[in-house]
């Protein structure tokens, strides 16, 4: 059973918030909690020790807040799957961890099975952004790059970019296009330069704003 667990890493400032989180998450049968964090350099140390399969993050903590973490993860290129977990609900703290590299965000008070769900459903490979955040994310993009049109891509070029937008990694969208992991790259810097975009969260965003489906 333990080979098939969602390996989870638990990193807030809160003693109470981590126990809580452990207590609940130790009954799902297909959830291991392996490990816990203080901070945001004490999780990325802990995350590189441990190799979670997923993180869930708080942004405000003392030191290394969650953002800065979720940098250095991306930089050190840790497969974790990021879940913020936080109190904050203010668009200006979520959308920058969202920009850093988060698969997502829920509130401390959500509910347990929705916080069990939103595991599974990161882990899974999809982003799970609720519509104010997005509808932030759009509003920021839509001032600056993504200049660029749908009519420019290849139609190999639309399928990679669909499939980006479900959160798929490159890997994954190999296995779905049968192609290798290099012609995947290939094609999303193809697609970053043709749409003037920064990154794969933009263009995920571009994606939902265009229907490319």
């Amino acid at each position: 059973m333990a080979d098939k667990s969602i390996r989870v890493l638990l990193v807030d400032d809160h003693q109470v918030v981590r126990r809580g989180l452990r207590t609940f998450l130790e009954v799902q049968g297909d959830i291991e909690v392996v490990g816990e964090a203080a901070d945001g350099a004490e999780g990325v140390a802990r995350a590189e020790e441990l190799g979670p399969d997923v993180i869930l993050m708080d942004v405000k903590m003392p030191g290394m807040d969650g953002v800065e973490a979720l940098r250095r993860l991306r930089e050190l290129a840790n497969p974790a799957r990021v879940l913020v977990v936080t109190s904050f609900t203010e668009q200006r703290t979520v959308v920058p961890a969202l920009r850093a590299g988060a698969a997502g965000y829920v509130y401390k008070d959500v509910d347990p099975d929705a916080l069990a769900g939103a595991i599974r459903s990161v882990h899974a490979g999809h982003v799970l952004l609720q519509p104010e955040v997005a509808d932030a994310l759009l509003t920021q993009e839509g001032t600056g790059g993504g200049h660029g049109r749908a009519g420019s891509l290849t139609e190999r070029e639309r399928e990679v970019l669909s499939l980006i937008a479900d959160g798929r990694s490159n890997r994954e969208i190999a296995r779905a296009l049968v192609l290798s992991e290099k012609t995947v790259k290939t094609h999303v810097s193809n697609i970053l330069m043709k749409l003037d975009l920064a990154d794969r969260t933009q263009a995920a965003l571009w994606a939902v704003r265009h229907e490319v489906a």
